[in-house]
């Protein structure tokens, strides 16, 4: 079943490192089966106390090709250029059927 990762950057800020993160981290993805669903965009609230700034949605075949992707050496050396710019709340969302 698909799993999701679904990224929230809480603070918006541009900087030559995230330009960098952006540029080159599909490529990891989609060596790990994912894609992007969502990357970005108008986003309203419609219950609840949550404010997202800028999401993302990335699809993958199951949790395992997820947890690879988050896991994989490709990724990690990239995760910095993100964290060191902005800050993001990040889960992995399963169907538990």
């Amino acid at each position: 079943m698909p799993a999701y990762v679904i990224a929230n950057i809480t603070t918006l800020e541009t900087s030559d490192e995230l330009a960098e993160y952006r540029r080159r981290v599909g490529a990891t993805v989609e060596r790990y089966g994912g894609r992007f669903v969502v990357r970005g965009g108008k986003v309203d609230v419609i219950e609840g106390g949550w404010l997202p700034v800028h999401l993302t949605l990335i699809e993958f075949p199951d949790g395992a090709g997820a947890r690879a992707w988050l896991g994989s050496p490709e990724y990690q050396d990239l995760a910095g250029l993100r964290t060191g710019s902005v800050q993001t709340e990040l889960v992995l969302l399963e169907n538990s059927d």
